[in-house]
């Protein structure tokens, strides 16, 4: 019997139900809470979606079956009572909370099992994750406001949210001070930056968006993402790993209870008297480096790190001077958002020419390995390299939606360039010509080209005029991890 429900529902919604039908439909709303609970969904996502196509906005989306207006009187009294069980039903839900706290990820201002009613939240770092009363999974990443009007509607001030919308939550919606997003059972994500319009990227699904002082609707599908601006829908690149996803949080939540912030503030410490070093940025000074980036959270709750969206976002930076470094390490942690551009800039000195050996450009190509490329420098004979550049073997991103710590360690003495992954040794490459390394002025990001776009996060960017040994990156990776 069950069913036959959504059928029912259906032609109740497109008014040709029939008098059986209705008492049948009546019947079941009576027997089963859970069929309630499917009906009332289904009525929110139909009366949102018939306000969209009516030019309403959100906010005056009401749940009233109208079409019952010039019913028979049996049919009346048939859709009264379902009303009546309607707003029973729909009063004890708005006493229940409308979400609870799954895990709170370095997040001070709520503790896991906390229930969420209709209170503003502010949640000044971390990350954490709610589940909703309809069964939606959320993650919200500091800094944060936010609140529940409803187990379905989300008013998001700022901070960045991802959402897995199982079928009985369809019609959840998240609104913005820019625009809205009403889920049609998918997996999508919110971005709402302190100052600028809000984003909206769909993973997997379908998406209704509507920005706000607009009368036109937009469905976005899978790969599809928009930004708000001035009343208007803008399409945009899909960023779905600039989003900390549901299966991503109980890593970081583990590593966080395992002291990993601890260690890698130690090995940073050691790092800082290290008589090689040339600089080690960890972005939390409060003395921005000049450049067009947004700041973002880190790898650890409440840090910083620069976040590269556009092209021509870059970080500047001067360092290394106007000599020689016979050896040099690179190593950073990175999260890339999309891989799109030919060629993702790590760090591109601004001197490359031919006529200035030794400078360098730190590289992720579009196939996802690593490159060291240095001025005036050749290949060793019998190499097997595509492109007459140094390339790790094994792609640098298994796995987009993740932090990981990349390292190229560069010896002009042995004429060697070694490549390094999460702390293991990937691959090395000889050389038939090494001249030492310069650095001086640099970049971080777009080095001033399209195919140079960076998309995506750096944290704890280090240039050490010396070469590490693979213990000490396997180290350094361990002690800097933020997962468990």
């Amino acid at each position: 019997m069950k069913a036959e429900l959504p059928d029912l529902i259906a032609a109740y919604l497109s008014g040709t139900i029939t008098p059986p039908q209705m008492q049948q439909l009546n019947a079941m709303l009576l027997a089963d809470a859970e069929a309630r609970r499917e009906f009332a969904e289904l009525l929110n996502l139909d009366s949102a979606l018939a306000a969209l196509a009516a030019d309403w906005t959100p906010a005056q989306v009401a749940v009233k079956p109208t079409r019952w207006l010039t019913a028979s009187p049996r049919w009346l009294s048939a859709a009264a009572c379902i009303s009546m069980l309607f707003g029973t039903w729909f009063w004890q839900d708005t006493h229940r909370a409308y979400a609870t706290v799954g895990k709170a990820a370095g997040v001070v201002e709520l503790a896991d099992g906390a229930s969420l009613r209709g209170e503003s939240y502010h949640i000044s770092a971390g990350s954490i994750s709610l589940i909703t009363a309809r069964g939606a999974r959320i993650v919200i990443e500091a800094p944060a406001e936010f609140r529940f009007e409803s187990a379905q509607r989300l008013h998001m001030k700022r901070g960045r949210l991802a959402a897995d919308v199982p079928p009985a939550a369809k019609g959840f919606t998240v609104i913005t001070p820019t625009g809205d997003a009403i889920d049609l059972g998918t997996r999508f994500g919110v971005d709402v930056p302190s100052t600028g319009s809000a984003e909206v990227h769909v993973f997997q699904g379908e998406v209704i968006t509507q920005a706000s002082g607009s009368h036109a609707n937009q469905s976005l599908r899978g790969g599809d993402a928009v930004s708000f601006a001035q009343g208007a829908s803008t399409n945009r690149e899909l960023r779905s790993s600039a989003f900390i996803q549901p299966d991503e949080l109980p890593g970081l939540t583990a590593g966080l209870a395992a002291g990993q912030r601890a260690q890698s503030d130690n090995a940073l410490a050691a790092l800082r008297k290290d008589p090689a070093l040339i600089a080690l940025l960890d972005f939390e000074s409060a003395e921005e480096l000049p450049g067009v980036y947004r700041t973002v959270q880190g790898r650890w709750p409440g840090s910083h790190a620069p976040e590269f969206v556009n092209v021509g976002d870059h970080l500047k930076l001067d360092v290394g001077g106007d000599h020689g470094w016979p050896q040099l390490t690179l190593a950073a942690w990175v999260r890339i958002d999309r891989l799109g551009a030919p060629y993702q800039s790590l760090l591109h000195t601004d001197g490359w020419s031919k006529n200035n050996p030794g400078q360098v450009h730190w590289i992720i190509n579009r196939d996802t390995t690593m490159r060291l490329a240095l001025i005036g420098d050749t290949l060793a004979p019998g190499s097997t390299e595509l492109q007459g550049y140094p390339d790790s073997l094994t792609p640098v991103l298994p796995e987009q939606g993740r932090w990981v710590h990349l390292a190229a360690v560069y010896d002009s003495a042995r004429a060697t360039v070694r490549f390094y992954l999460n702390g293991q040794f990937d691959k090395e490459t000889r050389l038939e010509i090494a001249h030492p390394a310069r650095l001086g002025p640099a970049q971080i990001g777009n080095w001033n080209q399209q195919d140079r776009k960076l998309s995506g996060r750096v944290d704890e960017l280090l240039l050490l005029g010396r070469a590490m040994s693979d213990s000490e990156l396997h180290a350094l990776h361990a002690a800097g991890n933020p997962y468990r």
